[in-house]
């Protein structure tokens, strides 16, 4: 029965196999083609793997390094020495950021509770903190009498450092209130120090243009830093009034004549000038608070460590990044006019690169900003 039908079919077999053969054929073809990468596929994922092989062996002995060999050698340096980590660290390092830096990584990554809450600890509790990490240590304070003085010093920057962050962030967050007699009151002692001879003709008015603001009401523009930017703008403006006199008026100085003449009154911003001249390129105040923000970074990702653990004996105040962004202020001055920006629309690639800079000099564990009250004298030192 099944000879008859295989018989019966055959033709139909026959007919067909033709064509089933070739579409086998194109199939088993693309197949190949899909299913089967050419030889040199492989060849190029094997950069890809070298590098995660290596990215992972790397991790693999800085893991190593850090749970085993760094341990092993610390314990090896104290009996070869007879002393411990932190009191390495206090005699072989000066008084400043090279000294409390360390001290810092070794609280961080102890192993012991104690020492790791110490960096966050209130600054009213050191001193009793101190000696718990001597007694921890068994270290004689008779005998050992300054490293308590140093540990004191140096965990008052750590602990002063965090609290000033704190502050300042309080102030940036705190938003500037018309309805408030005291930010009032800075407000307008500002325009008294940048104008002191003309007087204000009203809280809203296109005056405040003249000193840099964007429009008639400054409140808008203290929206970014708070009142973090009016407490600097007001602080330069009373401490280093020359400079901030100077630098407001070279900011109104003209540049250049347009060759494209002036911009109908009709379109320009409300504080734009609509004559051909034009300024130096920036707006006092504006950049003012564009400076406040970036010395709110630096402050915030810690690369201010190095300054402020240099020039602040113990605890860093408002008042030491105040006079940092005095600093800052007249030194993005002079790189401005060195960077000679063809307008405004540059602000924001010369910035970037001001702050490159400042960051760079500050990964110098001596940098240090002099203290001196008059930023016109500050500059960097021991770079």
């Amino acid at each position: 029965m099944a000879c008859a039908f295989m018989a019966s079919h055959r033709g139909q077999f026959l007919r067909c196999r033709p064509g089933a053969v070739g579409d086998n054929l194109g199939l088993a073809a693309r197949m190949r083609t899909t299913s089967h990468p050419p030889a040199a596929g492989p060849l190029k994922k094997t950069p890809g793997i070298m590098k995660h092989f290596l990215r992972m062996l790397t991790q693999f002995f800085v893991f190593l390094y850090c749970k085993c060999l760094w341990r092993g050698l610390k314990f090896v340096a104290r009996k070869f020495t007879g002393r411990c980590e932190l009191q390495r660290i206090c005699y072989n390092n000066k008084h400043g950021a090279r000294r409390t830096l360390k001290i810092e990584s070794s609280l961080k990554y102890s192993k012991n509770e104690l020492l790791q809450s110490a960096l966050s600890a209130h600054p009213d509790k050191v001193e009793k903190i101190i000696d718990d990490i001597m007694a921890l240590k068994k270290i004689n304070p008779d005998t050992n009498p300054q490293l308590g003085i140093s540990l004191q010093a140096s965990l008052l920057q750590i602990v002063g450092y965090r609290n000033l962050v704190a502050e300042v962030e309080k102030l940036r967050r705190e938003p500037y209130d018309c309805d408030n007699a005291q930010h009032e009151d800075m407000l307008m002692k500002l325009w008294e120090e940048l104008r002191p001879d003309t007087p204000l003709t009203g809280r809203i008015s296109k005056q405040w243009c003249e000193i840099g603001f964007q429009g008639s009401d400054p409140k808008t523009d203290f929206r970014g830093m708070g009142l973090l930017g009016l407490y600097n703008l007001l602080y330069f403006a009373e401490h280093d009034k020359a400079a901030a006199l100077q630098m407001l008026h070279d900011s109104l100085l003209p540049k250049h004549k347009s060759a494209q003449g002036s911009r109908s009154e009709a379109n320009a911003s409300e504080c734009e000038p609509t004559n051909v001249d034009k300024a130096i390129g920036y707006s006092f105040a504006i950049v003012g608070i564009n400076i406040t923000d970036l010395a709110y970074s630096l402050l915030v990702s810690g690369a201010l460590k190095t300054h402020l653990y240099n020039v602040a004996p113990e605890m860093a105040t408002l008042l030491h990044l105040q006079q940092t962004f005095c600093y800052l202020m007249q030194e993005f001055h002079r790189f401005w006019i060195e960077e000679d920006p063809s307008d405004i629309m540059e602000f924001n690639r010369v910035r970037a690169k001001f702050h490159r800079r400042v960051v760079r000099q500050l990964r110098d564990p001596d940098a240090a900003l002099c203290p001196r009250f008059s930023a016109s004298d500050l500059h960097f030192v021991n770079l």
